[in-house]
């Protein structure tokens, strides 16, 4: 049909609501158009409609994939609220002359005619096949009619701009299948052609599904490089966009390549710390037991190349998904379906923990200027870091007002002093970094910088990161490429309340807050250890 016709019949088993391509076709309503045919050139007004196939496939063998057709229209041209196709006014440019407001009015078509009543269209509410269209509320308003064609097989239906089919796969070939959508607009004495799209989709014997891993104080999470001594978390997700799966027994067998022996749980969500350095083969075996309806045992359909392997698998070991039919004590039956994930990870040493151990104003003479500086002393637990970014953010640690990153060398212990000035009286909260090329751990202080006060204290009370949720500075980030994953932590508003003791008093606060340059103040290399 359409496009998808064929000049033999394949045999295919019968998709249920969908009909076989011999049945009679009207041409005469719905013309059929080769590619390349000049008729496709005006068959609409002021351009060309696209059609956009997408679907939800992969599928697994005996679940629903579901099709979504969208049609994008020229420019300057949209749907209204009554389906009517009319022109943006919103859309002009110097070459838009827009006579009328409307590039297809079919309610004025339907109003003035009765559309049945119209001696030339009594025949027109049927679909290729013959059969009339389904009487819905709205029915007549639907002035789209899309042919969707696949496995010799063919399903009908009006709309507006976009349909949605879904499709049952039990009786589908694994492997990759075709969709073919053809789209008809209303005409006055027939169906338009306006637009074709296909697509691929796949329907397997095979559990489709990915693993997230997440760690903490992992700086890439995609370069599948970890922390020893650092927990990951693996999380599961299964693709099954129609719930095929929701009232099946799912087992996950884990195997994490360490020598730790072989895990089996029912939850999708596992987390496993490797003590060791190296690269580790990461196996994961998942198994679904479908409950299915007792009857004659139906095989999975055949594979392209071979069958599908009969035995009934007993434990997690089976490679292979089987759908041979087994009953159960309980007097149901089911049948099992596997999923396999597998990757290679490697394991190196990172920083673990971050911690500002103490706050401490800078004395300063005049020559030095009128900033106030304060230094952080900072230690940390792993590996020793190279780089350290502070980012100086407003009290609820959501808005940013300054973010410094500098190389650092520490040979011996984990132990620096970061110096960062202020100039303005007020709370802020900073974040502090210490990174290395795979790891990266983070602390924050909230300080209150209290002008006018000749006390030299500096107080401050450190954040518990745990508590905090990341917040992403991407656009001041790009500034600092090296550092570009670096993310500091938020903190609600309502953590800000009690400010009691937090001071930090300093004098003479004149200049804009957190100048570049006094930032990269020669102080800064003044003393041993900071940065």
């Amino acid at each position: 049909m359409s496009y998808g016709r064929s000049s033999h019949v394949r045999s295919h088993k019968k998709l249920h609501g969908w009909s076989p391509d011999q049945n009679q076709w009207n041409e005469k309503l719905y013309p059929f158009w080769e590619k390349g045919d000049p008729r496709w050139n005006d068959c609409w007004r002021g351009g060309k409609v696209v059609a956009r196939l997408t679907s939800d496939s992969p599928a697994l063998v005996g679940s629903n994939v579901t099709f979504t057709v969208t049609l994008q229209f020229p420019r300057c041209q949209k749907e209204d609220n009554d389906s009517n196709i009319v022109y943006d006014r919103n859309c002009r440019n110097d070459s838009s002359d827009f006579p009328d407001q409307y590039v297809y009015n079919w309610t004025k078509w339907i109003d003035d005619c009765g559309w049945e009543n119209c001696t030339s269209n009594n025949t027109h509410n049927v679909f290729p096949d013959g059969r009339p269209f389904p009487h819905h509320p709205g029915w007549r308003r639907r002035n789209f009619i899309y042919l969707f064609h696949t496995v010799g097989q063919y399903y009908q239906k009006t709309g507006g701009s976009s349909a949605i089919v879904s499709i049952n796969t039990t009786n589908i070939t694994l492997g990759k299948q075709m969709m073919v959508v053809s789209v008809y607009r209303r005409g006055h004495r027939t169906y338009v052609p306006v637009a074709t799209a296909s697509g691929i989709y796949v329907v397997t014997d095979q559990i489709p599904l990915y693993v997230n891993l997440t760690q903490k104080n992992d700086r890439n999470a995609s370069d599948s490089v970890f922390i020893k001594d650092s927990p990951i978390t693996f999380d599961v997700k299964i693709h099954d966009p129609s719930h095929y799966l929701n009232n099946s027994a799912i087992a996950y067998k884990w195997n994490y390549g360490d020598g730790s022996g072989s895990f089996i749980s029912n939850s999708p969500i596992s987390t496993h710390t490797y003590t060791l350095l190296g690269n580790f083969s990461l196996n994961l075996t998942v198994q679904a037991i479908i409950p299915v309806p007792c009857g004659p045992a139906t095989p999975t359909p055949p594979l392209p190349t071979s069958p599908v392997t009969t035995k009934t698998p007993s434990n997690l070991d089976s490679p292979t998904s089987t759908g041979v039919m087994e009953d159960t004590p309980d007097g149901g039956c089911h049948i099992y379906r596997y999923g396999h994930y597998k990757t290679t990870i490697s394991v190196v040493e990172g920083i673990l923990q971050v911690n500002i151990i103490q706050m401490t104003s800078v004395q300063m003479t005049v020559a030095q200027g009128e900033n106030s500086l304060v230094d952080f002393v900072v230690t940390c637990q792993g590996s020793l870091p190279t780089d350290a970014c502070t980012i100086v953010s407003d009290p609820t640690c959501q808005v940013s007002q300054n973010v410094v990153c500098d190389p650092v060398e520490v040979t011996d212990q984990c132990l620096l002093t970061i110096r960062r000035a202020f100039n303005e009286p007020g709370t802020y909260c900073v974040n502090i970094t210490l990174g290395d090329d795979a790891s990266q751990a983070l602390t924050s202080a909230l300080i209150s910088v209290n002008g006018g006060s000749s006390s030299r204290t500096v107080e401050g009370v450190l954040i518990a990161s745990g508590f905090l949720v990341a917040f992403v500075i991407i656009v001041t980030l790009l500034l600092y490429k090296r550092y570009k994953e670096y993310k500091p932590i938020e903190r609600s508003a309502e953590q800000v309340v009690n400010r009691e003791g937090l001071s930090v008093y300093f004098n003479n606060v004149k200049a804009v807050l957190f100048p570049g340059n006094n930032e990269r103040d020669p102080l800064l290399k003044s003393k041993p250890g900071i940065v």
